[in-house]
């Protein structure tokens, strides 16, 4: 199979679909790999490393699309000043990247219209049908860099609060809210108690509440999460980080926007979930370049490639997990993987003009097909 690897056009997003161990992969199996030129230079891999384990070097990103088979990407296709990603694809391409389609109806029209084969990386299960294996990953780097961007976004030149998390002796600590108690938010709340910020996590799981509470020894509060728990603790909270995830779904608003008038001026939000539509009404995606935004006093941070920023921990984080599966797709084809792989089965968003998963479908209104095989 040919498999290519574009130069990520999303603003501020210098990870890349492959690293160069992953090129010998496919290439000792036979594979073709092309690398658009430079693509790998936002994650410190030059393209003579790429080269010195059998990939070929493509000039642009015209000539990539139309040679590959399989585009291994990490960001969903975009159309701005740097390209038009969808006009280069063709039918029966298989794209193998981030897609999060249930917030992006422009997106999935885009990619039913051009009849792909979407295989995202976020709606892969576990092997038990359980867990969400390549979207770990990412949401340990988000979630460790939540803390980051919020205690920055609490500094006064910021708009915020003038906070410092940690506290000084005779002086308390910084109050930070997590909701959500899955991978985002305990490694969120990691980097937080350890920064010494007072920690309180919300989720509807009691189970999740009582592992944490047993890792942490009551070093963490845990709240069950219901409207009226929300909003006591908001009020309270210096940094609010939003990490909910439906798998595939659109996240459900927990923080509406008469909630915002409860939490205190400069006080800071990171809406992690804002991927999938953001778990607090008020946010929606930000850039790097410019990540904050105020509403009623509340300084919100929602950008929506995070990891993107430390581009080369990301990129070698993810493909420990993507690889596997793009050996198989490249090996078997599709319909040949998801037999090996079952659990890659729900990871096929979008096949050749229908939609195949069953809470895109629902969130987007659109029917759902199911796969030939």
């Amino acid at each position: 199979m040919i498999v290519g690897v574009p130069t990520e056009i999303k603003p501020q997003e210098n990870r890349v679909g492959l690293v160069p161990s992953g090129v010998k992969s496919l290439t000792e199996r036979g594979h073709r790999v092309l690398i658009q030129q430079g693509a790998g230079l936002g994650a410190g891999v030059p393209d003579a490393d790429y080269v010195a384990r059998g990939a070929t070097i493509v000039g642009t990103a015209d000539e990539l699309w139309a040679a590959a088979e399989m585009i291994v990407k990490v960001k969903e296709p975009v159309s701005n000043a740097k390209g038009n990603e969808f006009s280069r694809m063709k039918p029966g391409q298989l794209l193998y990247t981030y897609l999060h389609l249930a917030p992006d109806p422009e997106q999935t029209r885009n990619l039913l219209e051009r009849e792909v084969i979407g295989v995202a990386y976020e709606t892969i299960t576990g092997r038990d049908g359980r867990g969400l294996p390549l979207l770990v990953p990412m949401s340990e780097v988000a979630g460790r860099m939540s803390i980051q961007a919020g205690a920055s976004s609490l500094e006064k030149h910021n708009g915020g609060r003038g906070v410092l998390l940690g506290g000084v002796p005779g002086v308390a600590p910084g109050k930070v809210v997590i909701i959500g108690g899955g991978i985002v938010g305990r490694n969120a709340a990691k980097m937080a108690v350890g920064m010494g910020a007072e920690v309180t996590i919300l989720d509807v799981n009691l189970d999740t509440l009582r592992y944490i509470d047993d890792v942490w020894h009551g070093r963490i509060k845990t709240l069950m999460s219901n409207r009226v728990n929300i909003e006591s603790a908001i009020a309270k909270a210096d940094l609010l980080v939003g990490a909910v995830l439906i798998p595939g779904a659109k996240a459900p608003h927990l923080v509406t926007r008469d909630m915002l008038s409860l939490m205190k001026e400069g006080s800071v939000i990171v809406d992690v979930a804002v991927d999938q539509g953001g778990c607090v009404e008020t946010t929606h995606a930000t850039t790097h370049a410019e990540p904050t935004y105020v509403v009623d006093g509340v300084v919100h941070y929602a950008v929506a490639n995070m990891p993107g920023a430390v581009a080369r921990t990301s990129t070698f984080a993810l493909t420990n997990a993507t690889l596997p599966y793009a050996l198989q797709l490249a090996d078997l084809g599709l319909e040949g993987a998801l037999a090996a792989s079952p659990e890659l089965r729900p990871g096929v968003n979008v096949y050749k003009g229908a939609v195949t998963n069953g809470p895109v479908a629902e969130a987007l209104e659109l029917p759902l097909q199911a796969l030939p095989f």
